[in-house]
């Protein structure tokens, strides 16, 4: 199902022993566009301090009450990397956060969340022994994962912060289209698969849905996002409505307009057998 991050804001995360703290923003990596971090103000228990809380972190969410539970404590997340969520997160920070909590690397293979994983939850929890590990992680992947990492751990983790792209001009190939509203986001996967577009620089007001796929380029400095579509395309698509819920047809709709393949199918065809 598909969730909007304005929505996602201000969420609790709950540890296993008491709360956290609410959620203010979320890191994606602008190339897989999936979101990578949950940036999570503590509170006075922890002095205000924000820390970010990774998806492999997250159980079983509770929508109703605005809470994501999260298998780890207060004291792990106390003790946890001091990473300094206001300036930019770098690759050894990337790799201190996961061997402290015992993740996998995300970069390590060609799934969204690394060899062959499609999402967090795929992945095993954290807090094994190094036995029982090694039975769910083949040691395969394991090796793979590490090397890749030692490779790359000084690269460019291409990470943004989702509030800063909020308010980003959007500009077709003919032109301005308006601006980005929103992200809407797959709860399963915490894959980014819509910008929600306001056209009321252009039109009237209506909002549009652009799958970031689409994104031929992104110019922080300048704060645009171009899209590789023209504007009247644009403005023929299918209405967004934030008020009712997205359904999977709409989204059949959505690219059927476009004529263009749609995510799910082709991440099942490239997705490992029994995923």
């Amino acid at each position: 199902m598909l969730r909007s991050m304005k929505d996602l804001k201000g969420y609790t995360i709950g540890a296993t022993d008491g709360e956290i703290g609410h959620v203010t923003d979320f890191f994606f990596d602008d190339q897989r566009w999936t979101v990578r971090f949950l940036v999570v103000e503590t509170g006075s228990w922890l002095l205000s301090r924000k820390v970010l809380i990774s998806p492999y972190s997250l159980l079983k969410a509770d929508w109703e009450h605005k809470r994501l539970p999260v298998r780890i404590t207060r004291d792990e997340v106390k003790n946890s990397p001091d990473i300094d969520t206001n300036q930019p997160v770098s690759r050894q920070h990337e790799v201190q956060y996961a061997d402290y909590y015992g993740y996998p690397y995300y970069w390590g293979g060609d799934g969204l969340w690394g060899t062959g994983l499609y999402n967090p939850g795929m992945a095993p929890p954290p807090g094994l022994d190094p036995e029982t590990l090694a039975e769910v992680r083949t040691e395969v992947a394991d090796v793979y994962a590490r090397a890749e990492s030692t490779l790359r751990q000084n690269d460019d983790p291409h990470l943004r912060s989702c509030q800063a792209v909020l308010g980003n001009h959007l500009e077709a190939t003919d032109g301005d289209i308006g601006h980005v509203q929103g992200m809407l986001v797959e709860e399963d996967s915490w894959s980014i698969r819509y910008l929600v577009a306001d056209t009321s620089n252009w039109w009237l007001g209506h909002q549009v849905l652009i799958p970031p796929d689409w994104v031929s380029d992104i110019r922080w400095a300048d704060s645009r996002v171009s899209v590789n579509l023209t504007r009247e395309l644009i403005q023929d698509s299918p209405r967004y409505d934030p008020a009712t819920e997205f359904t999977r047809q709409q989204e059949h709709d959505l690219y059927r307009h476009y004529e263009r393949p749609n995510y799910w199918e082709r991440e099942h065809n490239s997705a490992p057998h029994g995923s």
